[in-house]
């Protein structure tokens, strides 16, 4: 399980990396918003929680105890998948860019989680 939880944080930078990209393509080339664009968001948020329940699982079943401040960026990653999902009807006209730009945060966070295990 650890092995998967230490895949899967490689899987949710990546994911996000490309939804972050192709969302702020999308903000600047309006001809290229298409319904993928909300489909790789999504998968991006999905490994989010994935990597979180996980990482929780392998806290508290498996009794394994992680590195300081890597539950923080896991949890920060969660929270933030909330707020990013919160604002898009007051940034109707920029929801593009908010995606992509929240994406490419959950990245980053991602890669300081890495970092950090």
């Amino acid at each position: 399980m650890l092995r998967l939880h230490a895949d899967g944080a490689w899987l949710l930078v990546g994911v996000n990396a490309v939804a972050g990209v192709a969302a702020l393509v999308a903000h600047w080339r309006p001809s290229l918003r298409h319904r993928a664009v909300w489909w790789l968001v999504l998968a991006g948020w999905v490994t989010v929680a994935a990597q979180v329940l996980l990482g929780v699982y392998l806290t508290a079943g498996e009794d394994l105890e992680a590195p300081e401040f890597h539950e923080f960026y896991g949890f920060v990653a969660l929270i933030s998948v909330g707020l990013i999902y919160s604002y898009r009807s007051q940034v109707r006209q920029l929801q593009y860019l908010l995606y992509g730009l929240g994406a490419l945060f959950l990245m980053g966070l991602g890669l300081r989680a890495v970092y950090l295990a």
